[in-house]
């Protein structure tokens, strides 16, 4: 049996990854190595293992990496111990292949320990743009790091040769986010209630708002203009979800809670999980923020996003999603499109660019390709040969 090593380090990871997981468990060729990490460990940020745990996975390792301090130093911090304790782990462990998924700034280290190491990875939702994050410098530096590779479009797998991968290792098997969509068991109205503790009254839309690590602007000016337009609508309930551990991440939850203290139809929760939240926003009016989730998962669904600011800048869009500034007057304007007729009906009918949902299928199938097959430890450097060259640039 090939040993296949998966990290998780977040709520929104875990729940892309959860049905590969599965899989991979489920297996009689491989056998599962999960190690859990990050947030997932925290008690600030929901202690989300617990999701893990109910979903009966065996874990191999737990890995505390945590900064206490959240801003820039706390995140080098992070990476430093991440470094060191991964590398332990993967020499305990000895996976055939890691396969990690996204952009989340600890996988530099702990795919850099595997990467040392030799062990092979396979990275997911690769070839991807965020204008304004750090993501953009990390997804990439983990594409050079890996060996096979599982974006989630055409657009992004050329990409990913474009920065010199071989075409043979680059997989299009769609967006494993919609993969959970199309598979998911989704909770009623009732049993959302239930969960969450609360009547959900109706009309209600889902808010989530990070850090956007390469803004000058503050993070208190922009959450505060978020927080100033969904105060002109008191007919509405907002759910709203915590921030992830960016610099800065810390001070936005802190605002969201202070606002939903003197709210009474707005609702705060570290982390909701990936049924609550999928079952929450298939039914909402529409999906605010700045999350990668209001771009991939939300179109399935019909439902219109308002995208704020800069943060998912360079992501392929569906026609359902309405971007605006960070700005009170221009958010305000975007959800008042986002509830006309004319447009309700637009992102009922929008093509999400992101799949058909075979996903894991797919990249459990590469995966056993390629561990298959003797490897050679060199990695080479794919060139595209260019119809025509700068004047002077072959001197």
């Amino acid at each position: 049996m090939k040993k296949i090593c998966i990290v998780t380090t977040s709520r929104a990871e875990y729940g892309l990854l959860r049905n590969l997981i599965r899989k991979v468990y489920e297996d009689k060729e491989l056998e599962l190595c999960l190690m859990v990490t990050g947030t997932h460990l925290s008690k600030e940020y929901g202690y989300t293992i617990e999701e893990i745990d109910a979903d009966n996975f065996p874990i191999a390792e737990k890995i505390t990496i945590l900064s206490e301090n959240r801003e820039e130093k706390g995140v080098a911090g992070t990476m430093a111990t991440a470094l060191v304790k991964f590398e332990e782990a993967f020499e305990k462990c000895r996976p055939d292949m890691l396969v990690v998924l996204g952009d989340r700034y600890e996988l530099i280290s702990i795919c850099w320990a595997a990467f040392l190491l030799k062990i092979p990875i396979a990275h997911i939702s690769g070839g991807e743009l965020t204008e304004g994050a750090i993501d953009d410098a990390v997804r990439h530096s983990l594409t050079k790091m890996s060996r096979l590779h599982f974006p989630a479009c055409e657009v992004y797998r050329k990409r990913i040769i474009q920065l010199g991968e071989n075409p043979d290792t680059v997989f299009n098997y769609g967006d494993i986010g919609v993969e959970n969509i199309i598979n998911m068991e989704y909770m009623d109205k009732q049993e959302l209630e239930h969960s969450l503790g609360i009547q959900l009254d109706p009309p209600y839309s889902c808010v989530t708002f990070h850090p956007v690590t390469l803004s000058h602007e503050s993070m208190e000016h922009q959450t505060g203009e978020l927080l100033k337009a969904l105060e002109h609508f008191p007919h509405m309930e907002f759910i709203i979800t915590g921030a992830n551990t960016d610099a800065g991440g810390k001070k936005i939850n802190q605002m969201l809670f202070e606002f939903v203290k003197h709210h009474h139809r707005c609702f705060m929760y570290e982390s909701l999980g990936i049924k609550r939240y999928l079952s929450l926003m298939k039914n909402c009016e529409m999906v605010i923020g700045n999350s990668s989730s209001g771009i991939v998962e939300t179109p399935c669904f019909g439902i219109p996003t308002v995208n704020i600011g800069d943060r998912q800048k360079g992501r392929l869009r569906a026609e359902s999603i309405i971007d605006c500034n960070p700005i009170c007057e221009e958010i305000i304007q975007a959800m008042e499109k986002a509830m006309t007729k004319d447009f309700k009906e637009k992102a009922k009918n929008a093509k999400n660019p992101y799949g058909l949902g075979n996903t894991s299928d797919g990249i459990i199938k590469e995966i056993k390709v390629y561990l298959s097959e003797p490897r050679n430890a060199e990695k080479k450097f794919y060139d595209i040969p260019f119809c025509a060259l700068p004047k002077g640039a072959d001197k």
